[in-house]
């Protein structure tokens, strides 16, 4: 799936998965001025932590998001490949 095109009140809440069903590492887009690319970092019963490029930068942002602002993503993203956490990230694909 490409970028998603929906701003998260226009999502259809039964498509929207639950913030627990995400795991470290999971490839995401996350809500915020826009679609942006992320990684999971955390996930409870009501959020998710994410780091993501919060603009065209190289730059990352750490926030927290409730589930319509987050959706699963397939697309390679080089934030997938950045050791940002020395090396904590395990980068996997829940698609194949």
């Amino acid at each position: 799936m490409s970028t998603p095109t929906m701003a998260p009140p226009e999502r259809d809440p039964a498509e929207v998965a639950p913030a627990a069903s995400y795991r470290k590492a999971d490839p995401v887009w996350v809500y915020r001025d826009g679609w942006r690319a992320g990684v999971i970092e955390a996930a409870s019963e009501r959020a998710v932590t994410v780091t993501y490029r919060p603009g065209a930068h190289r730059g990352t942002g750490v926030d927290t998001f409730t589930a319509p602002y987050v959706t699963r993503r397939a697309d390679e993203d080089p934030l997938d490949r950045f050791p940002y956490n020395a090396g904590r990230l395990v980068a996997r694909n829940p698609y194949s």
